[in-house]
């Protein structure tokens, strides 16, 4: 009897923020296509949960931190697909940013993904094939939102970074592409909303925009992720790849 093949077999995947939301639904997701995933975060008890699912092992790891990074690439021998997820969503026009606001949000949506794939590009090179994903948005040089100054900044500077990445290495055999949804239903969101001084209000201002009447949930964004670390993808480098339920129709 012929065991069915996963469309990522074999290939092993090293992921950042994956204890919830879009980066849990990918760690399953890859694993469930038979990749060896490695997932990290910086939230151990829930990230332990996936501990569950087979071929996930976890790490703790702050991606805001070059040493922790550089540990966690010496440990790792070979790898495939590199997925960048870990970000901080501000809410609040330029006026509303404060220099601390403005730091921290590139320092864990920007710089974060420039010390990762500094640290594994060079194995990705030494092996002649890599693959990078990083989690970017609509909200960012492809869309104006109302309140998202500074998250909008980073976001447009993470599509910036993968088609320089995805320039600079395309003849040494390294793909790199950014996943770009619109609002997507994770933990953060819901949040985001709770944090809002109308709750409810939130919740309505987010699903009118929607021109679906519904957010994405994360595993739609998980199953782009899927094609993105896939070899179905094989002839894609430096594009934003958009799913955002028709929001910049």
């Amino acid at each position: 009897m012929c065991s069915i093949m996963g469309r990522l077999d074999g290939k092993i995947i090293v992921l950042s923020a994956a204890a919830q939301g879009i980066g849990r639904a990918a760690a399953i997701a890859f694993a469930s296509e038979g990749a060896r995933v490695i997932a990290t975060d910086i939230n151990e008890s829930k990230l332990k949960e996936l501990q569950q699912y087979q071929g996930i092992t976890t790490r703790v790891v702050d991606v805001t931190k070059r040493e922790q990074i550089e540990a966690l690439a010496k440990e790792i021998e070979k790898i495939d697909v590199l997925f960048n997820v870990a970000g901080f969503v501000h809410h609040g026009t330029v006026l509303d940013c404060e220099e601390k606001d403005w730091d921290f949000t590139m320092s864990l949506n920007v710089r974060s993904m420039y010390l990762m794939i500094k640290a594994f590009l060079p194995k990705m090179l030494a092996q002649k094939s890599g693959n990078i994903i990083n989690m970017a948005s609509v909200a960012s040089s492809i869309k104006g939102v109302v309140n998202r100054c500074v998250y909008s900044t980073s976001k447009a500077a993470v599509i910036g970074l993968t088609k320089s990445v995805a320039a600079d290495f395309i003849e040494q055999g390294i793909r790199c592409n950014c996943v770009c949804p619109g609002t997507v239903d994770t933990p953060s969101l819901r949040e985001r909303i709770q944090a809002r001084p109308d709750p409810e209000q939130a919740l309505k201002d987010f699903l009118t925009r929607q021109r679906t009447g519904r957010m994405a949930t994360v595993e739609e964004v998980a199953h782009l992720c899927v094609y993105l670390a896939s070899d179905e993808s094989a002839y894609m480098t430096g594009n934003e790849v958009i799913l955002d339920g028709g929001w910049c129709l």
